[in-house]
């Protein structure tokens, strides 16, 4: 077996939380953390033979798998949103303060988001979208220049942008 932390083979392995991290370490990086202690099982093993035989199967265990804050993104929100939100808030009449108390959010939450200093999150981005009746996510088209729909599966490449140093 391979140490998580060092990469060493080692026969014997031991639970330690390092950092908040639960990794299996050799001897020799134990003590980079705390030895995390197992409980002990007071169920059968399924195929020990302690069940009785008419019993009936077990369940499969469900197995969740844990989401990607990544899965969710359905495109990238438009440069100009602030003055989208701003042109429909006028359009209809409202003011800021009008606007907040439809979406049952803060006046200053809708000041910030007009004036580009804060990017909406999703679910205010969902109120404003369907109260304004407009549109704030730009959806990503593919090579042959057609909207992609259904859920988009970005890379590490896609989300981080490389900023170059001029020396």
């Amino acid at each position: 077996m391979q140490c998580e932390l060092c990469g060493e083979n080692a026969r014997a392995l031991k639970n330690v939380r390092i950092e908040s991290a639960e990794l299996r370490v050799c001897p020799k990086c134990e003590h980079y953390g705390v030895e995390i202690q197992q409980p002990h099982r007071t169920t059968p093993r399924p195929g020990t033979g302690r069940r009785p035989a008419n019993a009936p199967p077990l369940p499969h265990p469900v197995v969740k798998t844990r989401r990607d804050m990544f899965d969710m993104i359905e495109g990238e929100i438009v440069d100009d949103y602030g003055e989208r939100i701003k042109h429909a808030r006028m359009q209809r009449g409202w003011t800021q303060k009008d606007l907040a108390m439809e979406l049952k959010v803060r006046e200053l939450l809708i000041k910030k988001i007009e004036n580009g200093d804060l990017i909406p999150e999703d679910d205010v981005r969902r109120m404003l979208e369907k109260k304004l009746e407009i549109r704030l996510l730009d959806i990503p088209e593919d090579e042959s220049g057609k909207k992609k729909t259904g859920n988009v599966i970005p890379t590490l490449g896609d989300v981080i942008s490389i900023k170059k140093v001029k020396k």
